[in-house]
C-alpha cells in the first residue's frame, strides 16, 4: 500500500513538472503559444519565434530540469549522511569550492575549454566537502548541526576570498561574477552537451546508493552491523555530492538553499524513507528551479530578476524556521 501510495505522489510530482515547464516555454521575455512551442518541438521549418524558443528558452530549462534535481539531491544526500537538517551545497563549502576552482582555471588557464572547467569545479567542490567535513568531524563526539554549519560558513568565506582575491589580482572580476551570479542567462547546447551526461548519471548513482543512504541517516552502528562498509559509502556519497554541486556551479554558478529546502519538503510528503526522498527530490527540486527560473524571466519583463535572489527570498526564512526549530536530528 505504501509503495502504490509513493507511486502516485512520484506520479503526481511529475505532472506538476510538466505543467511547470509548459508554463516556463509558454512565457518571457517574448511571449509565445502553446502552439509555437509545439512548432518549435516537431517543426524543421525556422520563423524568429522557433530559433528564440530552440536556441535560447528550451536550452535554459533543460538545464533548469537538470540543475534543480542535481542541488536538491545533492542536498538531500548531504542531511542524510551528516545526520543535519542544515546541510546544503551553497552552505556548507561544496559551491564555494567549485568558485574556488572557476576563478583559479579562468585566470590561468584562459583558454580552457568548458569540459575542463567543469573538471576543475569537480575538483574544487570535492576540496570544499573535506575542509567543512574535516573540521565538522575533529572534535570526538563526531558531527553536529552547528559545528557543521559553522564550519560550512568559516570554510565559504575563506573559499569566496581567494576566489574574490584570484579574481581581483588577475583582474578578471567581471567574468567570474558573470559565471557565478547564480543564473541561466546564456545556457546553450553545447553546454549542456558537456554537462547533462555527467549530471544524469550521477544522478542514477545517487539512486542505486539510496538505500545505503537511509541506514546511514538512521544509524551506524545498524549499517555496520548489516555488512555494509561505511568508509566506503561515505567516500561514495560525498564524491556523489561533489560531482552535483560542482556541475551545477560550472553550468550556472551559485544557487544556495535548493538543497536545503527540497528535502525538508519531500521528507513532509513521503517520509523519511531515502528510497523515496532521492526520486522524489529530483522532480521537486526541478519543478521548484523551473518555476523561480520563470518568475526571475517574467516578473520584471523584459529585464530579468536574478534567479538566485528569488531562491534566497524563500530560502532564508525557510533557513531560519528550521534552526529555530532546533534542527532536529533527521
Amino acid at each position: 500500500m505504501k509503495a502504490k501510495n509513493f507511486s502516485y505522489k512520484l506520479t503526481g510530482s511529475f505532472i506538476l513538472l510538466i505543467l511547470v515547464s509548459l508554463i516556463a516555454m509558454r512565457f518571457g521575455a517574448a511571449d509565445t503559444s502553446l502552439k509555437d512551442v509545439w512548432f518549435a518541438v516537431t517543426s524543421s521549418k525556422k520563423t524568429d519565434t522557433v530559433t528564440m524558443l530552440q536556441e535560447i528558452r528550451f536550452p535554459r530549462i533543460i538545464a533548469t530540469i537538470f540543475v534543480g534535481a542535481a542541488l536538491a539531491v545533492a542536498g538531500a544526500i548531504m542531511q542524510g549522511v551528516t545526520r543535519n537538517p542544515l546541510a546544503d551545497p551553497g552552505l556548507l563549502g561544496v559551491s564555494a569550492g567549485a568558485n574556488v576552482a572557476l576563478a583559479m582555471t579562468m585566470a590561468f588557464i584562459p583558454v580552457a575549454n568548458y569540459f575542463s572547467i567543469m573538471i576543475a569545479c569537480f575538483i574544487g567542490a570535492t576540496i570544499g566537502t573535506l575542509l567543512v567535513i574535516g573540521i565538522g568531524a575533529i572534535s570526538n563526539s563526531g558531527f553536529s548541526a552547528l559545528r557543521i554549519v559553522l564550519a560550512g560558513s568559516a570554510v565559504s568565506a575563506f573559499l569566496y576570498a581567494i576566489a574574490d582575491g584570484i579574481a581581483i589580482y588577475f583582474d578578471i572580476s567581471k567574468d567570474v561574477s558573470m559565471w557565478t551570479a547564480g543564473g541561466f542567462i546564456g545556457t546553450n547546447w553545447s553546454q549542456l552537451q558537456v554537462v547533462l551526461p555527467f549530471i544524469a548519471v550521477t544522478l542514477i548513482v545517487s539512486l542505486l546508493f539510496s538505500r545505503q543512504l537511509s541506514l546511514l541517516s538512521l544509524n551506524e552502528d545498524v549499517a555496520v552491523g548489516l555488512g555494509q562498509n561505511i568508509l566506503v559509502i561515505k567516500a561514495v556519497l560525498f564524491l556523489l555530492i561533489s560531482l552535483l554541486a560542482g556541475a551545477s556551479v560550472a553550468l550556472v554558478g551559485n544557487l544556495a538553499f535548493v538543497g536545503l529546502m527540497i528535502p525538508h519538503v519531500v521528507r513532509a510528503i513521503v517520509g523519511s524513507d531515502y528510497r523515496n526522498i532521492l526520486p522524489m527530490s529530483m522532480i521537486i527540486g526541478a519543478a521548484f528551479l523551473v518555476a523561480a527560473e520563470t518568475i526571475g524571466r517574467t516578473i520584471n519583463a523584459p529585464y530579468e530578476t536574478s534567479v538566485a535572489a528569488i531562491i534566497s527570498i524563500i530560502g532564508l526564512p525557510f533557513f531560519l524556521i528550521i534552526v529555530r526549530k532546533g534542527a532536529k536530528q533527521i
